[in-house]
């Protein structure tokens, strides 16, 4: 009965799949990704509250049950992430982001239910386990997409990220604000699954695993990933892109509160207010990502990394020393814009230097070090808040982009330019 199923429901999507091209699919991935990351953004202006509304069954504080919501999830999912990765290289990258936006639907039902601190933390840990929708939805692009425009593909996705990363906070805020925190995570899980409908009807992948990708067991996997982190440029493409995880998200869980300490007198919008901060770094960084990883692809995403990097910890300075939210949000914009440059560059690097044959395998590490980043920021930025007081969290994330910044210029090996071969036609004719 369930092969039945299946097979009339691969029937029914063959039936109305549209034959692509790259720009196609990716026209299509964009959408799914501007969905999803508005529904998983939805949660952070209101989670501390949420947690404390909701109280705890053993004792936990709400500072410690708020970390450990944040940072559970990137741990599960640094743990899960490169296996789902090596899978899609085997079975199809079009088969792991549905895997990814109905698991995300069903957990993120099941948020919006919970009764206690400790359901949400057990929920949102096995939310890490099954989805990952950023890093399915770089593999498919990536291995569907030409090598000269992978950058521009790569931004263009991180476009749709961080659109939905800048929409996604304001209306959690607004939702919770006028109804509730459950009603988010419902609308949350709509979102999920209508993204997983697109891909299931609208994306068609032309895909057939490699002879030496088809055996499937332990050995393979770590072959396969050995071979990859030994490849030139890419372990250290890969610690840049923790590090770009680390600086951005270290503010994350004290934001809000730095916020609230601004505002001259108490409202009852707050978490509007608190998801207008993370809105506008999130408008920033997508006027950034687009043009940057195009420009990538022109004059080298090593150079880029290097100026994006170099920029973002410059504006992070004075962001410690502001008296005022507006002084806050038009520097958090500036590095934000900067900061554009630096989600979509190590993407294209690591397709650079290790190809797209094992597309899902390097983009499934790299979600792995993501989440091992959002793991690690929120208590970095909790012990250097601790320490230094809350100013003292944007100091750290201008360390980090300045470390971002020597390792690309000093340590990362060149990219290659690879010209589009149109304009190569072109200069050929002439």
């Amino acid at each position: 009965m369930a092969r039945l199923l299946t097979a009339n429901t691969q029937s029914l999507a063959r039936a109305f799949a549209l034959p692509q091209s790259w720009k196609f699919t990716l026209g299509l991935v964009f959408l799914v990704q501007i969905l999803s990351a508005v529904g998983y953004s939805m949660m952070f202006p209101f989670l501390p509250l949420h947690i404390e509304s909701l109280g705890s069954s053993t004792g936990l504080s709400t500072e410690l049950a708020a970390g450990l919501v944040i940072s559970v999830q990137g741990i599960t999912m640094m743990i899960t992430a490169p296996f789902w990765g090596a899978i899609a290289d085997r079975y199809g990258r079009k088969k792991m982001i549905m895997r990814a936006l109905f698991g995300g639907a069903i957990t993120m039902a099941l948020m919006g239910f919970s009764q206690t601190a400790e359901q949400l933390i057990i929920i949102r840990a096995a939310q890490g386990l099954v989805t990952g929708t950023v890093s399915a939805n770089n593999a498919l692009v990536a291995a569907a997409a030409p090598r000269h425009r992978v950058g521009f593909a790569m931004g263009t996705l991180q476009l749709g990220l961080w659109t939905g990363v800048a929409i996604g906070p304001l209306m959690g805020g607004i939702l919770a604000d006028h109804f509730g925190y459950g009603l988010p995570y419902i609308v949350t899980a709509l979102l999920l699954a209508a993204g997983g409908l697109v891909v299931v009807f609208g994306v068609s992948e032309n895909f057939s695993a490699s002879k030496e990708l088809v055996a499937f067991n332990s050995d393979s996997l770590l072959r396969g990933w050995k071979d990859i982190l030994k490849t030139s440029g890419v372990g250290l493409a890969l610690w840049i892109r923790f590090l770009s995880g680390l600086a951005r998200t270290i503010i994350v869980p004290i934001a809000p509160l730095f916020v609230f300490s601004l505002i001259a007198s108490e409202t009852e919008s707050g978490n509007t207010f608190a998801g207008l901060f993370m809105a506008v770094s999130a408008a920033a960084s997508t006027v950034g990502a687009v043009y940057l990883g195009n420009l990538g692809d022109r004059i080298s995403h090593r150079k880029v990394l290097f100026y994006c990097s170099a920029i973002a910890a410059l504006f992070y300075v004075p962001q410690a020393l502001v008296g005022d939210v507006w002084q806050l949000l038009i520097l958090q914009a500036v590095a934000g814009i900067a900061a554009g440059g630096l989600v979509a560059a190590p993407s294209a690097l690591l397709s650079r230097y290790a190809g797209t044959e094992r597309a899902g395998a390097i983009y499934g590490i790299e979600n792995s070090v993501m989440a091992g980043s959002r793991a690690a920021a929120p208590l970095f930025g909790a012990t250097v808040a601790l320490l230094l007081g809350m100013r003292g969290t944007f100091l750290a994330s201008a360390l980090v982009f300045a470390l971002i910044a020597i390792s690309a210029w000093y340590f990362l090996p060149p990219d290659k330019i690879e010209p589009a071969r149109d304009q190569s036609l072109r200069a050929t004719r002439a």
